[in-house]
Formats: C-alpha cells, structure tokens, sequence
C-alpha cells in the first residue's frame, strides 16, 4: 500500500523485481474502498485489471472493464463508459458492457475528457451567466463565467441552492480568485485611448523657429574660409621674424668686429 499523488494505490513488488525500463504493476484504489479494508485477495483482483469480459459480437474486439482516476469503466475500441450504480467492475457480465458501450455511443460525444462531470445547471448569474454545480477530484464545487467555488462540507450537489452558489461564487470573485471570462478579461486590462494628435500639432511651430534661427546663425562660406586662413598667415608672419632675427643678429656681428 502506498500513498500517490491522486490518493492510495497498491503496488505489486518493487522496481528492482522487474526488467530495466519496466515499471511496477500498479491500481488505483476505488472510492467506495477503504485502504483499511484492503486485503490481500482484493489486492490481487484489484492489479489483475483491466481484465478482458469478452468479444463484442458485432465487431469481434475485446471489451474490457478497468479503474480509471475518475473510476470504474468498460472500454470497446476508443469508446469509454462509466460504470453505474449497483455494476461491479470485477464480475460485470458482457451482456452488460454491450448495453453501456451503445448507449455512450448513441449519445454522441461529449466534447470532454472522460471521466469529466458534465455538470447541473442550477439558473443564472447575474453577470457571470449559467451556474452549475460539477463533481471534481478535490470534491463538489460551482462554477459561473470560468469560476470556481468549492462547496461546503455541510452542503452537497443535491442540496445545494442556485442562491447559495451565487454566494459562494461572488465570494470566490471577492478574494480574487477564479478564471474570468476572455472578454471580461480583455475589458479589465484595456489601456486608456492616447490624447487626439491635434493636441500636438498646437506646438509644431515651435519646431519650425528653431529651424529657422539655425538657419540664421549659420555664417557664409566665403567668411569661415577667411578666418581659417587667419591663423595660417598669423603663423608664417611669425615665423617669418623668428627667422629675421638670427640674420640681424651676424650682421651687428660682423660690424662690431670692423
């Protein structure tokens, strides 16, 4: 016996008894049990499923019978059919099986995962629209509009009222949690509208003096020439009587030495 994600489950041996890559042979316990009761006779029975009950005479496959998380089942090809009230799963007869595999195929699909509660209506929300009260796997809860509200321990889905569930779910909205609808969603996180771009143009003006006093400020060509050439004659102007100077000076030289 031991304790899974999804409740008690018993398991035959250990993975070191098996192949490399097998896993060990496991089942679910069911609902109604309790893994106080299970003995080892049960136990067995419980990891011998699915177990085969026999051909289905029209198209000669096997229909078997199992546990599934959501509990006992019969199966013929891809067509699943929840077991009902007073049907064991370990002596179901194939009589039985046939009758529940045709009637989980004349109503169609369902359009959800097996297994899955469909749901009772019980009115509408004032603004969420349809309340329904739903089996999960952590207990009866009601929902509306995509939220979620887990029913009291002193209420069950038969008792419980359209008023009260309207209650529980306005809560549930309250605290923050729950899955709003996409709309209402979208309506919620939508950004406010940007200012009219008329509002804008008031100042584009603005713009168009700056542009005009660069214009302005801008000098011809013909005098930024001029003052790039100032500093060159400047230079030679000067290095020009840095080199009279040496001359002068051999001349004044050479009269002293007359």
């Amino acid at each position: 016996m031991k304790a899974g994600r999804f409740g008690p489950y018993i398991q035959l041996g250990e993975p070191k008894d098996y192949a490399e890559g097998e896993k060990p042979k496991r089942s679910g316990i069911p609902k109604n049990m309790s893994p106080g009761d299970i003995e080892l006779d049960l136990a067995l029975k419980l990891l011998s499923l699915p177990r085969e009950i026999g051909k289905h005479p029209e198209t000669g496959e096997p229909i078997t019978a199992g546990l599934g998380r959501f509990g006992p089942f019969v199966r013929h090809e891809k067509t699943y059919a929840s077991l009902e009230a007073g049907d064991e799963v370990f002596d179901i007869g194939l009589n039985r099986a046939v009758t529940l595999i045709a009637e989980k195929i004349a109503k169609g699909p369902s359009g959800r995962r097996f297994g899955a509660d469909p749901g009772k209506p019980l009115g509408e929300h004032p603004t969420l629209g349809t309340v329904a009260v739903k089996g999960g796997r952590y207990g009866a809860y009601v929902t509306a509009g995509g939220v979620n509200a887990t029913i009291p321990s002193d209420k069950t889905q038969e008792t419980i009222t359209l008023e009260e569930a309207i209650a529980l779910i306005d809560e549930r909205v309250a605290k923050g949690g729950g899955k709003p609808k996409r709309g209402a969603k979208k309506a919620a996180t939508a950004k406010p509208a940007k200012p009219a771009k008329a509002e804008a143009t008031a100042t584009a003006p603005k713009p168009a003096k700056k542009a005009t006093a660069k214009k302005s400020a801008t000098k011809p060509k013909s005098e930024a020439v001029s003052k790039a050439r100032a500093p060159v004659k400047a230079t030679a102007k000067t290095s020009a009587s840095k080199a009279a100077k040496p001359i002068a000076k051999k001349k004044s030289a050479g009269k002293a030495s007359g």
